[in-house]
C-alpha cells in the first residue's frame, strides 16, 4: 500500500465552464410553419471558487485529484427559453493556503479564514439566441451566437500554517514534548531525529485567552538550502508573530547548545530576513539532565541581555507555565497576523480586434487571433446575412488589406477559423 506523507504544495489544473450556444429556432403552429424566431440564449458556464476549510490539515487530497472543471452552460431552448447555467466547482483548501498562477508564480489569493469563499475564474458567457438578432429590417434571423469558451489554468496551492507562535530548534530538542505539555496537541514523540514529519498545531490556553502554536520540524544546518526537512517546512513560520526557540541545553546529542542556537538563527536569516527579525523567546530544555547547569550559565552569559531565556524540563512540565505566560504577554504587544496580499495579475482575454496572418505549408493564407475567435462565435456559414457580416468585419478590420500586402492574389486560398474560401 502506498504511503503519503504531509503534503503542503501541489499543482492543479482548473477550468471554468464554457458558455452554452444560443438556439436558432422558429415558432411553428399547425398550418403556419414559420411564425417568427424564438431561440433562447445559452446558459453561462460555471465559476471556479476556493473555500477555506478549518477541518483540512494539508493538501493530500490534491495528490489524487488534480483536475477540476466547472459545468458548461446548456444550449438555449425554443420558445425563448434560456439554457441552464453550468454548475460551479468549489475547491476546499486548508486555511492559510496561497493560490498562485503556475505560469507567473504570482499570488492570486490567500485563503485565510474558515468559510472564506473566493472567486478564481468566471465561466464563459452564453451565446445569444436568434431572437436577439431581430431588427426593424431583419425579421427572421436564421443564425445564433456560440457560447464563449474559456481556457484552463494551472495553479499552485501552497499551504502556510496560520499560527501565532512557531517552535523552532534542532531535531530531538523537545519541541513536540513541549507542545504536548502546553496545549491539547498530541504529536508523535520518540527519541530519534525527524520523528515529526509535519507541522503540529496546538491551541494554548491562558486563562480566558488562547493562541495557536506550531511545532515546525526538520531544521538542521543547511535547512534553508534544502538539507533535512527544513526547506519544505520553513514556509510554515512565515506567518508567525513570535518564535519560541527550543534548545537542548544538556548537550547530550554531542552538540554545543550555543552553536545550535546560532545555527538555527543563521538558517532563519538565510531563508528570510523577516523571519530572523521576528521576536524570540528562548526555552532551554532538558535543564534537569547531566551537564546542563554549566551550559545554562554559558548561554545566559552570552545571550541573557538580548533574549528572554527560560530554563525548563518539558518532560516534567517544569518551567512551562512561565514560558506560556511570557509568550502570551509578548503576543499582547505584537500586531495581529495579516493575510498575504495578492499580486496584480490580469489573465489576458482575446482581443476581438487582434489578428495575425501566416502562410501554411500548402500556400494557404491562415488568419488567427482574437478577431477570428469572435467571428467563429458569431458567424453561421449557411446564412447570407451572417456571411455578409463576416465579409464586412474582415474588410473594416483591415484583414483584406493585410492579405494583399502579403501577396495574396485572386484565387489564393484564405482560411479564417472554420471558413475556407478563394480570395477575390
Amino acid at each position: 500500500m502506498a504511503s503519503y506523507g504531509f503534503t503542503d504544495k501541489v499543482k492543479i489544473s482548473v477550468k471554468a465552464g464554457d458558455g452554452g450556444d444560443g438556439m436558432n429556432s422558429f415558432k411553428a403552429y399547425k398550418g403556419k410553419p414559420a411564425c417568427g424566431p424564438d431561440g433562447g440564449d445559452g446558459g453561462d458556464g460555471g465559476n471556479v471558487y476556493v473555500l477555506g476549510d478549518k477541518d483540512m490539515n494539508d493538501l493530500l487530497p490534491f495528490r489524487f485529484t488534480r483536475k477540476y472543471a466547472a459545468g458548461n452552460g446548456e444550449r438555449g431552448g425554443t420558445n425563448q427559453c434560456f439554457g441552464k447555467r453550468g454548475e460551479d466547482v468549489v475547491i476546499k483548501v486548508p486555511c492559510g493556503t496561497l493560490v498562485r498562477d503556475a505560469e507567473t508564480n504570482k499570488i492570486i489569493c490567500d485563503v485565510y479564514e474558515d468559510g472564506e469563499k473566493i472567486l478564481l475564474f468566471e465561466g464563459g458567457r452564453g451565446g445569444k439566441g436568434n431572437v436577439r438578432f431581430t431588427t426593424a429590417r431583419r425579421h427572421a434571423p436564421n443564425f445564433a451566437q456560440r457560447g464563449v469558451s474559456v481556457k484552463p489554468h494551472e495553479l499552485i496551492l501552497e499551504m502556510k500554517v496560520i499560527a501565532d507562535v512557531g517552535l523552532v530548534g534542532f531535531p530531538n530538542v523537545g519541541k513536540s514534548t513541549l507542545l504536548s505539555k502546553i496545549s491539547a496537541a498530541r504529536p508523535k514523540i520518540a527519541d530519534y531525529h525527524f520523528t515529526t514529519l509535519s507541522p503540529n498545531l496546538g491551541v494554548v490556553k491562558y486563562y480566558d485567552e488562547s493562541f495557536v502554536a506550531a511545532d515546525i520540524p526538520g531544521l538542521i544546518e543547511g535547512a534553508a538550502e534544502g538539507a533535512g526537512l527544513g526547506h519544505d517546512f520553513l514556509r510554515h513560520i512565515e506567518r508567525t508573530r513570535l518564535i519560541l526557540h527550543v534548545v537542548d541545553i544538556s548537550g547530550m546529542e554531542g552538540r554545543d547548545p550555543l552553536q545550535d542556537f546560532e545555527t538555527i538563527n543563521g538558517e532563519l536569516r538565510s531563508y528570510s530576513e523577516k523571519l530572523a527579525d521576528l521576536p524570540q523567546i528562548v526555552a532551554l530544555n532538558k535543564c534537569d539532565c547531566f551537564g546542563a547547569e554549566e551550559n545554562l550559565k554559558r548561554f545566559k552569559r552570552k545571550y541573557g541581555k538580548k533574549y528572554n531565556i527560560y530554563a525548563i524540563s518539558a518532560l516534567k512540565s517544569e518551567g512551562t507555565e512561565e514560558v506560556v505566560r511570557a509568550l502570551f504577554e509578548k503576543l499582547e504587544t505584537l500586531p495581529p497576523a495579516e493575510r498575504i496580499p495578492a499580486d496584480e495579475i490580469i489573465f489576458e482575454e482575446a482581443d476581438n480586434t487582434q489578428f495575425e496572418i501566416f502562410v501554411d505549408e500548402n500556400g494557404a493564407y491562415v488568419v488567427v487571433g482574437g478577431l477570428v475567435d469572435m467571428l467563429c462565435r458569431n458567424v453561421v456559414l449557411n446564412n447570407p446575412d451572417s456571411m455578409n457580416y463576416f465579409q464586412r468585419v474582415l474588410k473594416l478590420r483591415g484583414v483584406f488589406k493585410e492579405l494583399e500586402k502579403m501577396g495574396c492574389t485572386a484565387g489564393s486560398t484564405v482560411i479564417v477559423g472554420d471558413v475556407e474560401f478563394e480570395y477575390v
